[in-house]
């Protein structure tokens, strides 16, 4: 399966040949800035939650792609409010068969707000189970023992967990994570885009290895295989 990362917690798999992007924050990125937007292709458009840094260019996408925008019930109708009717509402525990494979809805602890300041309902992540392969992305959170159900439903190839600490799960928090899920492979997102999430990298792959998983930390812009 092929993943390509955005910067931040923005990404991207090719599944079925369907393009899955995740909570698009581009333009804003300095880390991002040799990203054009416009060449980003999408079929669907997963949102975990409402923060700015989580939907700031998903509106512009979804209105060029046409992709379906797949979020919870309040993020659903505020695409609505904004120009996107191609939607389908997922929330924390539901569970939907579209046409590249099986999604459900997981739960994440952490807050939500539109950037307008609109309630953005609960926060939330995502399990995919598909014929080439399944992952998990926890979306922003912190460790919660909610993880442990994962692999009741999916054991995933690889997960995407947040690792920047102080807003999210740092890297000891997601390593737990990734024990709970039952996977030793781990890509981190949501680091070192601003002053509160800085990582020490070679420290944080040492970590991660230490405990028997592999750590990939994407260049922005490239696309790894897992």
């Amino acid at each position: 399966m092929k993943l390509t990362y955005y910067g931040h917690a923005c990404f991207s798999v090719n599944i079925n040949g369907k393009h899955i992007l995740f909570d698009p924050f581009i333009t804003p990125n300095p880390l991002a800035k040799n990203v054009d937007i416009d060449t980003i292709a999408a079929d669907y458009i997963f949102i975990s939650h409402g923060h700015f840094d989580h939907v700031n260019d998903a509106v512009a996408i979804a209105k060029r792609t046409g992709a379906k925008v797949v979020a919870n019930w309040e993020i659903k109708d505020w695409f609505i409010k904004n120009g996107i009717e191609n939607v389908h509402p997922l929330n924390p525990g539901g569970q939907w068969l579209f046409d590249f494979g099986w999604v459900k809805g997981t739960i994440a602890q952490h807050s939500s707000s539109m950037p307008d300041g609109s309630y953005g309902g609960v926060p939330g992540g995502f399990i995919f189970k598909t014929k080439e392969g399944n992952f998990y992305y926890s979306g922003d959170t912190g460790l919660t023992l909610d993880m442990q159900l994962v692999p009741k439903w999916v054991v995933p190839d690889f997960a995407v967990f947040p690792i920047g600490d102080n807003l999210t799960m740092g890297v000891d928090d997601a390593i737990e994570a990734a024990k709970m899920v039952n996977t030793t492979q781990v890509v981190g997102v949501h680091y070192d885009t601003f002053g509160l999430i800085m990582v020490d990298h070679k420290a944080a792959v040492e970590k991660f290895k230490a405990a028997g998983i592999t750590l990939h930390l994407a260049a922005v812009g490239s696309t790894i295989d897992l």
